[in-house]
């Protein structure tokens, strides 16, 4: 676990002091600069983010970038926003995280056989980062995937978030995923509730599982696109799904 810990220690600072994508530097820097009023006496992070969480995590929740005002302003992820106001407690309630609240680096806040990251680790203008930042930054998600060699079930936090994982696990060497419960596609399919299995990948010998959710955005849980009982749903099957290929790979 201690060698787990320092990979991740150091691919977090790599992370941190990355300056691969030009406008995501020039847009992250101007929002901590100008900051939002309720923030003004904040000191913003402005910086890429790393992931964080439980070096033994079984579940890896990715998501797709940084807040302006969350993430970016606090320096961890899914951390002072709406956004992560609805994905905590959501944790919370299946027992991955151990207070529903998630409001600043320091807080008190644990997770618990859960990891957290994203597509995209510095704020995009208006939430949508390029095909070519998200390929830039593909790399750091790869080497998360390759580390937490406990995961066994990847919660994808909308369709960019889903798009980058298959891409993570693509450059790892995993072929097409089985997918569950509906009928075959050329590819993997996004929709809320999807489930796909690699029931071996290259660099491990344990199952593999996918889950895609909407994401927790303050449109989606306003519209009722997304709802709190659908959210804890998802990470409902995660934990079963976590718990059942332990189970399998001890027995």
């Amino acid at each position: 676990m201690d060698r787990t810990v320092d990979r991740l220690s150091a691919l977090a600072q790599r992370i941190v002091a990355c300056a691969a994508c030009p406008r995501l530097v020039a847009y992250r820097a101007a929002v901590a600069q100008a900051k939002r009023r309720a923030y003004r006496d904040e000191d913003y992070w402005g910086k890429p983010v790393p992931g964080f969480g439980d070096p033994q995590a079984r579940v890896i929740v990715v998501g797709l970038a940084p807040a302006a005002h969350g993430g970016n302003r606090t320096g961890r992820m899914f951390t002072g926003d709406a956004s992560g106001d609805f994905l905590y407690r959501a944790l919370y309630r299946v027992g991955f995280a151990n207070q529903p609240v998630s409001r600043q680096r320091g807080d008190g806040l644990a997770l618990r056989g859960a990891y957290i990251t994203a597509a995209c680790r510095c704020a995009p203008p208006d939430n949508r980062p390029t095909r070519e930042e998200l390929a830039r930054c593909r790399p750091y998600l790869v080497e998360e995937l390759r580390l937490l060699e406990q995961a066994q079930v990847l919660v994808c936090l909308g369709q960019i978030a889903f798009e980058a994982a298959l891409a993570a696990l693509r450059e790892l060497g995993a072929g097409q995923p089985e997918p569950v419960g509906e009928v075959a596609t050329p590819r993997p399919r996004f929709r809320h509730g999807a489930l796909y299995r690699w029931p071996a990948l290259p660099w491990r010998n344990s199952t593999l599982w996918l889950i895609a959710s909407y994401h927790p955005s303050r449109r989606n849980t306003q519209t009722g696109l997304l709802d709190e009982a659908m959210l804890d749903a998802i990470f409902r099957t995660a934990r079963q799904l976590a718990d059942q290929t332990q189970s399998n790979a001890t027995g």
